[in-house]
């Protein structure tokens, strides 16, 4: 699943290829939006709230979209198109007046009604790092108040918004942090500044989108997230791997080093 930063990217591609553009043509091709007609309006900006995009037209309007586990956006240039055997996984479809057009494809969530509701339908989410406004001390306050292992804890989107799967086991290493240590033991203030400082710099660093070890030669560039088997880059024990929830169909699964990571074993 796409997390806080790769939605952050995704948002700014999209700004530059349509905001402040009136749209030629605008669809929504899912059941509960399928009637509506975006053409002539004005598309205002993106933004984000974690893993959430949000296109906001004029009229008070937003489109609010996920990625989850199967959508993907993609751009084409003024005059072409998508494969037509594409067109079955359009579920949105923006078309600036003589430029380029914007499609979102099997997107799990195409939802599009005012602004004020929008917002108010995400309004659970904690706190974003990406966000000039980050409020830093809620978020590191949330953390301290959760007895859950400290790895569940990061990937609760109520807690903080953004960080996903690939930070939360990066984090708990970078930290010295067995993954199942409890929230509430945590330094919540450093860990919630070291989330801010990676996650911006993912987002700001030419080639380090994700990048937790400095080092972008495949294979290298995570300390333990994907690396199940192979020895740890800094100590050479072999890193572990389970499955944080059993069938999950979002695969999430948790790495760790048992000498960098000291800790509880998983309950």
């Amino acid at each position: 699943m796409p997390e806080g930063d790769t939605v952050h990217a995704l948002a700014a591609r999209l700004r530059a290829a349509l905001d402040g553009r009136e749209l030629a043509e605008g669809r929504l091709n899912v059941p509960a939006h399928a009637t509506e007609n975006l053409a002539g309006r004005t598309i205002q900006r993106h933004r984000t709230h974690g893993k959430h995009l949000l296109t906001d037209l004029d009229g008070d309007l937003t489109l609010h979209t996920h990625l989850r586990m199967t959508g993907s956006w993609t751009v084409t240039a003024p005059g072409r198109r998508l494969p037509r055997r594409l067109d079955p996984d359009v579920r949105v479809r923006l078309a600036v007046r003589d430029g380029p057009t914007a499609y979102g494809l099997l997107l799990p969530v195409v939802e599009f009604s005012t602004t004020r509701d929008v917002d108010a339908a995400l309004s659970y989410l904690g706190p974003d790092p990406l966000h000039d406004d980050f409020d830093a001390a809620q978020a590191a306050a949330n953390i301290a108040r959760d007895p859950r292992p400290i790895v569940a804890v990061l990937l609760d989107q109520r807690v903080m918004a953004g960080p996903g799967n690939l930070w939360a086991n990066e984090l708990c290493f970078l930290r010295g942090l067995g993954p199942w240590v409890p929230a509430c033991d945590v330094d919540t203030t450093r860990l919630v500044a070291l989330t801010r400082k990676a996650m911006r710099h993912s987002v700001s660093t030419p080639r380090a989108m994700q990048v937790t070890t400095g080092d972008t030669r495949p294979g290298r560039q995570h300390w333990v997230a994907g690396r199940a088997g192979k020895p740890c880059l800094r100590c050479g024990t072999t890193v572990r791997v389970v499955a944080e929830v059993p069938g999950d169909p979002e695969r999430r699964r948790t790495w760790w080093c048992p000498h960098c990571q000291p800790g509880p074993e998983r309950p």
